[in-house]
């Protein structure tokens, strides 16, 4: 459950990425040693920014400026490098003339060996001092990483070169001439995906289950077809930006083998990725992947690709001859940067071998220990407590018997209660189970489902050392229960308001809202029926004739008249509650 306007929460947070492995802070040095940001896009060819230095010669200890200057950008790493070797470590180290738009780096365990950006604010000049070691190589060169916008940058931008007195002149090796790779090709699907094989040759994932995507706008489609040593993978759903699925070795986002088909200008860029948190999926190249293709209509995207069932030597890609569980996620995406999925990722029940048998499996965008928290906490506080509450307030007089030592609506109010702090409790404990500690993802609702949690617990305990009826500290007992009670009963409906927005629950919208609304109305309405009706009683009783036999006659009319009214305007409510209480166990059911 989470809060519309407060929470948003998983697969990734909404960001807008500026520069290397999506640090708009400039912390980047996982990016020292090779300047490349890890966006997924290749670099500029044509260097649009220039380097410059204050002299041409240097001694060690002597601190030389150093200029990076162009066209407005937003992010960049500036390093010196031994010019004879710049696939070396930073030499050397730098000073700052401005803190407020650079910061040092740590690069290769030597403090401030590298510079960057502070923020992705746009900047056309960065002015820094390079403080020359007393180990220097005889001949230095400075080289800038650029970054633009997210998929225009510039890598390793060359400087001028600067060389130590009484040395020999550098000289650049002769260059040779390397052909530029060529990216895989990239086709159009000419028809929409089918599901005929389905458990036959594809192993397919579907949602709703056994959706057909050749018919079905709304039909959620994943399929992968072996061949040999290979896997045709095949992607399907309705989608504003991107489609993604993951492989996971548990139902939590982090070190997933991922894949993205993303629609940029469109057109839908495959790409592989790897996710490492709960953040921003990191691009790579799209080597590991051949045949791919892609199709858009009716707001539906359709992508393909095949990928090797072994990758040796290649990083970050999981084997397919194993089991995982499989994500299925989609989103908004701008400039080829994809946004926070809109909803929570389709999840496969366990994990599977996409390799193995052809099977047609469904998956769940809510997770089962989290659908059981959500009903449990709807009985209790949409059903147990509502009606043990009305019985306290109006039916002491109706069922004043004993029974089993007590008065019947006080043991029925006592069990209704009892099983109210029963189900919290268990109800509570089920995310703490899933996640494996506290959410720090669903905004406002965990917070106020512990207030929920310790109200109760204090009633409990409260009500355990009741006074006696005619005790005087009866009274105050009456009001502590009450106000407490009411407490727990306004922020758990609260919490339920705000919960049922949360992208593990995934209840569809905004039917949900209503019948929240609808219930709360409901229960009010009761109250207010039932408040006016003994208002009424009451006054009847008062205007009879003064006479004490007659009153008691006639009190005892009206009181079989307002039992018989209570009794009614109860079965209604009990009715009416199961009603609601059906509604939301189904949605949560069909997840």
């Amino acid at each position: 459950m989470t809060v519309p306007g407060f929470t948003v929460s998983a697969f990734i947070l909404l960001l807008h990425v500026n520069f290397v492995a999506n640090y708009p802070s400039g912390k980047v040095t996982k990016s020292c040693h090779g300047m490349i940001p890890e966006h997924g896009h290749s670099p500029q060819s044509h260097p649009a920014h220039n380097i410059s230095v204050s002299q041409m010669t240097f001694r060690p200890g002597e601190q030389i400026k150093v200029t990076l200057s162009g066209p407005p950008f937003k992010g960049f790493l500036l390093e010196a490098r031994d010019a004879e070797n710049l696939s070396g470590p930073p030499v050397g180290s730098f000073t700052l003339i401005d803190s407020h738009v650079s910061q040092l780096l740590t690069c290769e365990d030597v403090q401030g060996s590298a510079v960057s950006h502070r923020s992705p604010s746009k900047k056309t000049e960065i002015k820094v001092y390079w403080d020359a070691p007393s180990s220097a190589p005889n001949h230095i060169t400075f080289l800038a990483t650029v970054v633009e916008k997210y998929k225009i940058y510039w890598v390793k931008i060359p400087g001028p070169v600067i060389s130590q007195p009484n040395v020999l002149p550098f000289t650049t090796p002769a260059a040779t001439t390397a052909p530029m790779p060529t990216g895989p090709s990239v086709s159009h699907l000419t028809r929409s995906f089918n599901a005929s094989d389905c458990g036959k040759k594809k192993f397919c994932i579907r949602s709703p289950l056994n959706c057909d995507p050749e018919k079905e706008l709304a039909c959620v489609f994943l399929s992968f077809t072996r061949d040999d040593q290979s896997v045709m993978v095949e992607m399907s759903g309705p989608s504003k930006g991107y489609l993604s699925l993951a492989f996971s070795h548990d139902r939590w986002m982090g070190d997933d083998d991922a894949y993205v088909c993303i629609l940029e200008d469109q057109i839908v860029h495959i790409q592989p990725s790897r996710l490492t948190g709960r953040s921003h999926p990191i691009m790579d190249s799209g080597d590991p992947l051949e045949d791919m293709a892609w199709r858009l209509a009716d707001g539906v995207m359709q992508c393909s690709f095949r990928r090797n069932i072994t990758l040796p030597g290649v990083k970050n890609r999981f084997d397919l001859n194993a089991s995982y569980y499989i994500f299925v996620a989609d989103g908004a995406a701008a400039d080829g940067r994809i946004h926070k999925h809109s909803q929570q990722p389709l999840i496969t029940y366990e994990k599977y071998n996409v390799t193995g048998d052809p099977k047609n499996i469904g998956g769940s965008r809510s997770l089962l220990l989290l659908k059981v928290h959500g009903a449990l906490m709807f009985v209790a506080w949409m059903t147990t407590v509502s009606v043990g509450v009305l019985i306290a307030r109006f039916f002491k007089p109706v069922w004043s018997k004993a029974l089993f030592g007590d008065a019947a609506w006080f043991q029925v109010h006592r069990t209704l209660m009892l099983t109210t702090s029963a189900l919290t409790f268990i109800a509570f404990l089920l995310p703490f189970i899933y996640r494996g500690g506290w959410n720090w993802h669903a905004g406002y609702h965990p917070y106020l489902g512990f207030m929920v949690m310790v109200l109760a617990v204090l009633q409990l305990l409260l009500a355990a050392f009741r006074p006696p009826l005619h005790d005087p500290r009866r009274k105050m007992f009456n009001w502590t229960h009450w106000s407490m009670g009411t407490a727990a009963r306004i922020i758990a409906v609260a919490a339920m308001f705000l919960g049922m927005d949360l992208p593990g629950l995934n209840l569809p919208g905004p039917w949900k809202t209503y019948a929240m609304i609808g219930f709360v109305a409901w229960h009010v309405g009761t109250e207010i029926i039932l408040e006016i009706h003994a208002y009424r009683l009451s006054r009847k009783v008062e205007i009879l004739d003064d006479d004490r036999i007659q009153i008691l006659q006639s009190f005892t009319a009206a009181e079989a008249e307002g039992y018989v009214f209570k009794k009614v305007v109860l079965a209604i409510y009990v009715c009416g509650n199961l009603t609601f209480l059906t509604m939301f166990l189904s949605a949560i059911n069909r997840l």
